[in-house]
C-alpha cells in the first residue's frame, strides 16, 4: 500500500498514534520513499501529493498495488471486464512493473509485476497490523466477479460491502486495521484534530476512523481475525 498525502508529517504523526506504525525516509530510494513498519515489519510506503505527478484536486488516499505475474495480460482482463485504464503497463525501473485502472464500480486499484521490488508482507494478526481490505459499493457482486475474474482468484483479504450511492460518492478501497485496545481511540483522534471514531455497520465490531486530511479506515479488535465477506 501507498499513503498519498499532502501532509506526510502530520500523516505519520496520525498514524504512529493511532496504529502504532513506524515511518522513516530512505534517502537512497527512489523518490526518497517514506517506509511504513509496523511491529519492525515494512508494510508500505508514502507518497507527497504536494510534490508527485498528481492533479492538484486529488483527495489524500491509500493507494493498493495487487501482485499479478503479468501486468500486460492482467490490465487487458481488466478492461475487458469494464475498468478504465489511467496509466497503461510502464515498468519502474528495475523494480517491477505497473498499471493504474479504475474498476466498473468506480474504485481505483493497481496492479504490479514484481522485478527487483517483490513487495511488501504482512506479520503475523497483531495490534497495528493491517488486516483486511474492504470495498463499499452499490454492487459488491459485481466487484467481485470482476476482481474474480480479472485476477484468476479472489483476493482472500478483501471484503465487499453494499451501500447506496448516497452513502458512496467515490468508492474506494479502505483499510481495516487491529488493535489491541480500539474503545480507547477517542482521545487519540481529538489530539490530532480528527473526527471521533464511530461505530461501522461495514464491519462486524469495527470502528469508522477518518483522519484531519480525510484518509478513512476501520479498525478491529486484535481477536477478528476470522475472514469477513
Amino acid at each position: 500500500m501507498d499513503i498519498k498525502t499532502r501532509d506526510v508529517t502530520g500523516t505519520a504523526a496520525f498514524c504512529t498514534a493511532v496504529f502504532g506504525w513506524d515511518f522513516a525516509t530512505e534517502p537512497d530510494a527512489i523518490r526518497r520513499a517514506t517506509t511504513i513498519s509496523v511491529r519492525g515489519h515494512p508494510i508500505g510506503s508514502v507518497s507527497d501529493l504536494a510534490t508527485g505527478p498528481y492533479p492538484p484536486e486529488t483527495p489524500a488516499h491509500i493507494a493498493y498495488y495487487l501482485a499479478v505475474t503479468d501486468v500486460d495480460r492482467r490490465a487487458a482482463i481488466a478492461e475487458r471486464e469494464g475498468a478504465e485504464v489511467v496509466l497503461p503497463p510502464v515498468d519502474i525501473g528495475a523494480e517491477g512493473r505497473l498499471a493504474t485502472l479504475v474498476d466498473p464500480l468506480g474504485a481505483a486499484f493497481s496492479l504490479w509485476q514484481a522485478g527487483t521490488f517483490t513487495g511488501w508482507s504482512l506479520p503475523a494478526p497483531a495490534g497495528g497490523v493491517p488486516h483486511r481490505l474492504v470495498l463499499n459499493c452499490t454492487d459488491p457482486d459485481l466487484a467481485e466477479r470482476f476482481y474474480r475474474n480479472t485476477l484468476g482468484v479472489l483476493p482472500p483479504e478483501a471484503t465487499f460491502r453494499g451501500a447506496t450511492a448516497r452513502t458512496v460518492k467515490e468508492p474506494r478501497w479502505e483499510l481495516a486495521v487491529l488493535l489491541d485496545e480500539p474503545g480507547g481511540l477517542a482521545g487519540v483522534m481529538a489530539k490530532h484534530d480528527a473526527m471521533p471514531p464511530h461505530r461501522s455497520a461495514t464491519l462486524e465490531n469495527s470502528l469508522r476512523l477518518h483522519s484531519r486530511e480525510g484518509l478513512a479506515s476501520y479498525v478491529l479488535p486484535t481477536d477478528s481475525t476470522t475472514p469477513q465477506r
